[in-house]
Formats: C-alpha cells, sequence, structure tokens
C-alpha cells in the first residue's frame, strides 16, 4: 500500500498495490501493520456500506462529537466518488480547510479520515457504493452535521447535488466550539 497525504495533517490516500494477472487483480485492502507504519494507528471496530443508486448523490458533511470521535476509511467498491474532509479541529492550523480525493472502485484507492475532521461525499457515477470501516461505533446521539455548501468552507464540489437527503439539506452552517 501506499499512502499520500493530502494538505491537512492526518487525511491520507491510500493506494492499494494492484498485482493483475490473468485471473483479475488482487491488492491489499488493509493492514494494520501498514497503517501504523504509515503513523495512522488504526483498528476496525465497525463496517458500514453506503449504496448510492444516481449520479449526483451527496451525503455529509458528517461528523461524530466526543466522547465517541470517529476515524474512518472510506473506499468506492462499485463506481466514483469525489470524497470531502474537512478539518474542525480547532488547534489544528488548517481548522475550517477542505481537501478531497477521487475514490474509483477500480483504481481501489481511499481516504483515511481522522477524529476531528467532517466527511462527505457526491457521487460521479450512478451505481456508487462507498464501504466505510470505522474507528468507532456509531452513536445516534453525537452524530453532527454542517451544511455541504457552508461558504466558511467553500468547498468547490465538482457539481450541484441532485440527490441530498432533508437531513443533510437542513444541516446549519458550521461553527467552531465542542458542539461544532
Amino acid at each position: 500500500m501506499k499512502f499520500h497525504a493530502t494538505n491537512i495533517a492526518g487525511v491520507v490516500e491510500i493506494v492499494p498495490e494492484l498485482r493483475e494477472d490473468s485471473r483479475g487483480v488482487f491488492a491489499r485492502a488493509f493492514c494494520i501493520d501498514e497503517l501504523a507504519a504509515a503513523g495512522l494507528p488504526f483498528a476496525v471496530v465497525q463496517a458500514n456500506v453506503s449504496s448510492n443508486r444516481l449520479r449526483g448523490t451527496l451525503r455529509g458533511l458528517h461528523w461524530q462529537a466526543a466522547p465517541a470521535e470517529e476515524a474512518k476509511i472510506v473506499r468506492a467498491v462499485a463506481g466514483r466518488v469525489w470524497d470531502v474532509a474537512v478539518d474542525l479541529r480547532a488547534p489544528s492550523p488548517t481548522c475550517g480547510r477542505w481537501t478531497a480525493v477521487e475514490l474509483d472502485a477500480r483504481r481501489g484507492n481511499a481516504i483515511h479520515i481522522p477524529v476531528g475532521c467532517a466527511h462527505g461525499f457526491l457521487t460521479l457515477e450512478d451505481g456508487s457504493d462507498l464501504l466505510y470501516l470505522m474507528g468507532t461505533t456509531y452513536s445516534a446521539d453525537l452524530q453532527r452535521g454542517a451544511r455541504w455548501n457552508d461558504p466558511a468552507f467553500a468547498i468547490a464540489w465538482p457539481f450541484a447535488p441532485v440527490v441530498i437527503a432533508a437531513r443533510d439539506a437542513s444541516f446549519h452552517d458550521w461553527h467552531p466550539g465542542p458542539e461544532g
């Protein structure tokens, strides 16, 4: 596996080393030792799947508050998505900034999103599915969100969403603080 840093500390693109032969392709998708060696200690405690029927589906921006902040590794297992992480860590020099990685099931790449970052994505193809490896179990009462087009973040989405859940559309702009 190869690890490519982004402009936000801890947000890292993970690129598998694809081994191809007449049978197809094989790649290591997760290795706790390689992640730790890259400075990304990560233990999977939950796995989730997000299935998205249509191009232009937007999910996010989501995070989980203390005491169960969540780190995650997200990978497209079908289709392609434009995956965004926003740094919400108050002491961070990049607090309020965003970064994005195009996740492509054919490439097999993934993104590591550390504790303290919001996450969202926009599907670039119909039938785009994501696998989330979670470092913390989900806690509904600690789920938080911010508006996908909050001017404080100024995320340059590739195009406007076509499908967005009422909950995600109703999120307010982000306000720094203990609850976000």
